[in-house]
């Protein structure tokens, strides 16, 4: 064993220092989350972050960790989290981190992503939950606060609005390692009233967790907010979606049970207690109950409609504000083998009140009723090289839905994907949410496609191909049976760690209704196209510049193509002398209208994951800075500006803004003791 560990040290000597980022800020994994953003459908990756912040601080010892603990990095596939254990098994733990470099299939990008949240420690004598003097002392607390200020004025404001302009969150938390995490989170949005009115007792909205770990056979015990999922969202799934644009090798990554809610997410949470248990090596059973109100439009003692935004700015905001309940309880089975992973799911979901929409076109097979039920069967089973996994689920109608996934993962890091996936029309289930061209799991079919390979030495390709089927009409798409393509080629090119570049295209083809200059509709085919251009340059930790060109073209069959351009320029600083990150950030846009937008990710504030659509003409402009005080206090603001070129109005509406500059000011403190 010593003279392989020699081995392996000499082998390290004689790789590149790729290693050198084990300082990479926080602005690195948010950049991974804004290749898994590519879908329009605007996602909250609060909680996720938050997690991942507190592994800066908590970090995952290697040579102890499980798999469990390793899923919740959800850049990391299932061949690199098993190649992981069985490194630190067969050669036993390791001396240096820098001894992932020998793991198969651990790519440089994956080991950069993946160096802040670990760490490498000998194995210490494993110990029982903490006691309470432990827990008093040793634990780790943290206040952020958050104040967003406005340079300008809607027009809600005038005589709408119940509140000021600014925005306002205030965030506690308490951590003992992995054994014990519990806090509050308080928010009030723009626009809602403080301390006055309607929320007399202060913030709008209040969330608090406790989340409990390892108590003998109690896994994970959760009080309070929580969010659960499991298998691949055909049952419930209240998790962040990675979607179609994921890389290949996490693209239909399991879904990992119960977790703390504690982002300002108003809507996609639990609120009661869920517990998970160890029955036996390789068996768990999870339970959970909720019972909470929520917003909704009622109307003749029917549910219209829930409300999801969670804004209370106007009278009639308010009005919807907690005007139903609902109860969920629902549990879970699973066998996690060495060869198969198995799991099974029930989960009975009852509102005070029938949900019965208005009956439009599109919406004649949305969940209606008082009560619903879904049990779903989920799999997963490995055999050298290959993979097959998915999940099948049936509601209370005896309607289903499945999806299943085969994929070959080979030594050079290739990965083959294909996939399909069979949404009934008919089939509800409220919390459900998985791999999909809709925003629903219901109305589709679809047969994936994917291929990502290194093609010379420093090049990789990433392609897929999604074709897909609504059988029944859909929102703006008043004709049954519609279908259409997705598709993506990606070639990125990386010789040094210094420097790296990708262009990428894109190809969307859907049906989509149409309005004609003689007033007449008809459902066609809408053509988008995107092609982006990047360059990420860094010198030595300390300067990052990044160079993006952004193209899109959209058009109807037969009409006039809607075209956009963008080009951006950034660049983050890092003084070694002073604990202080600048961030600077440049755009221009040009575009024909909002069809043809642009979408980039943009530094911000810790938790405010913030990707700013463009359109029209304009210019956009924004700077962050980020000072550590001392180990206690950090302090960071972020200004920016946006102004249009061909606008004196900007938005619609309430929200309209009368001026052609739109700025906006962040600050936020964070305490840690």
């Amino acid at each position: 064993m010593k003279l392989l560990k020699l081995g392996v040290f000499l082998s390290m000597l004689l790789m590149t220092p790729v290693l050198e980022a084990q300082n990479t800020s926080v602005s690195l994994w948010e950049e991974n989350i804004e290749q898994l953003s590519m879908d329009e459908e605007e996602k909250n990756w609060e909680d996720e972050l938050e997690e991942l912040s507190d592994r800066l601080h908590e970090p995952v010892n290697i040579n102890v960790t499980t798999k469990h603990e390793l899923e919740q990095f959800s850049f990391l596939s299932d061949i690199q989290i098993e190649n992981i254990l069985a490194y630190v098994y067969i050669h036993g733990q390791m001396q240096t981190i820098y001894e992932l470099q020998l793991v198969e299939e651990m790519d440089k990008h994956t080991i950069d992503l993946l160096l802040p949240f670990v760490c490498v420690h000998p194995v210490a004598e494993k110990k029982g939950f903490p006691r309470l003097k432990s827990l008093l002392k040793y634990g780790k607390q943290e206040v952020l606060t958050r104040l967003d200020v406005p340079f300008y004025t809607r027009k809600g404001y005038q005589k709408n609005y119940l509140g000021p302009a600014m925005y306002h969150s205030l965030r506690y938390g308490y951590r003992y390692g992995d054994y014990l995490q519990m806090g509050i989170t308080a928010e009030k949005d723009a626009g809602e009233p403080f301390f006055t009115g309607q929320n007399k007792k202060g913030y709008d909205f209040y969330s608090l967790y406790l989340l409990i770990r390892n108590i003998g056979h109690i896994k994970t015990l959760a009080l309070g907010n929580y969010r659960v999922s499991y298998g691949y969202g055909l049952v419930i799934n209240t998790d962040f979606g990675m979607g179609k644009t994921a890389t290949l090798s996490t693209l239909g990554n399991k879904s990992r049970g119960i977790r703390k809610h504690s982002s300002t997410d108003e809507y996609n949470y639990f609120q009661g207690m869920a517990v998970s248990y160890k029955l036996a090596k390789r068996w768990t059973l999870d339970g959970f109950y909720s019972y909470r109100k929520m917003d909704g439009i009622v109307d003749n003692q029917f549910i219209r409609s829930l409300k999801k935004d969670g804004y209370h700015r106007l009278c009639r905001e308010f009005e919807k504000k907690n005007t139903l309940t609902n109860q969920l309880v629902g549990s879970n089975l699973n066998y996690n083998g060495k060869y198969c992973e198995l799991g099974l799911t029930a989960v009975y979901n009852v509102f005070n009140k029938p949900l019965n929409p208005e009956k439009k076109y599109y919406n004649i097979y949305y969940p209606r009723g008082k009560d619903f039920y879904n049990v779903g069967g989920d799999y997963k089973f490995f055999w050298k090289r290959f993979s097959l996994l998915g999940e099948t689920a049936i509601d209370k109608c005896g309607t289903w839905a499945t999806m299943n996934m085969l994929r070959y993962s080979s030594k050079g890091g290739t990965q083959l994907i294909v996939m399909n996936r069979y949404y009934d029309a008919k089939y509800q289930s409220v919390y459900a949410r998985s791999i999909g061209e809709g925003s629903t799991v219901q109305n589709e079919s679809g047969f994936y496609i994917g291929l990502e390979t290194s093609i010379l030495k420093y090049i990789k390709m990433t392609c897929y191909g999604d074709f897909f089927y609504f059988p029944w009409k859909k929102y703006l798409v008043s004709k049954a049976g519609t279908k259409g393509l997705d598709g993506l080629l990606q070639l990125s090119y990386s010789p040094t760690y210094e420097l790296e570049m990708f262009i990428r295209y894109r190809y969307k083809k859907k049906e989509k209704d149409f309005t004609a200059e003689d007033k007449t509709k008809q459902t066609i085919p809408s053509i988008q196209q995107k092609c982006r251009y990047q360059l990420n340059y860094s010198v030595k930790d300390k300067l990052t510049l990044k160079t993006i060109a952004d193209y899109v073209r959209i058009n109807f069959r037969g009409q006039s193509a809607s075209n956009g351009f963008l080009v951006s320029q950034s660049a983050a600083y890092t003084f070694h002398l002073l604990p202080l990150q600048l961030d600077l950030s440049a755009a221009w846009f040009n575009t024909d209208d909002y069809n043809s937008r642009l979408t980039i990710y943009e530094k911000s504030v810790l938790y405010a994951f913030s990707m700013p659509s463009f359109y029209y003409k304009g210019m956009r402009v924004a700077v962050n800075a980020r000072y550590e005080l001392n180990k206690h206090i950090i302090l960071q603001a972020k200004y920016g500006t946006t102004h249009y070129f061909n606008r004196d109005k900007i938005s619609s509406a309430l929200e309209e803004i009368d001026g052609s500059t739109k700025s906006d000011l962040y600050l936020q403190l964070r305490l840690k003791f």
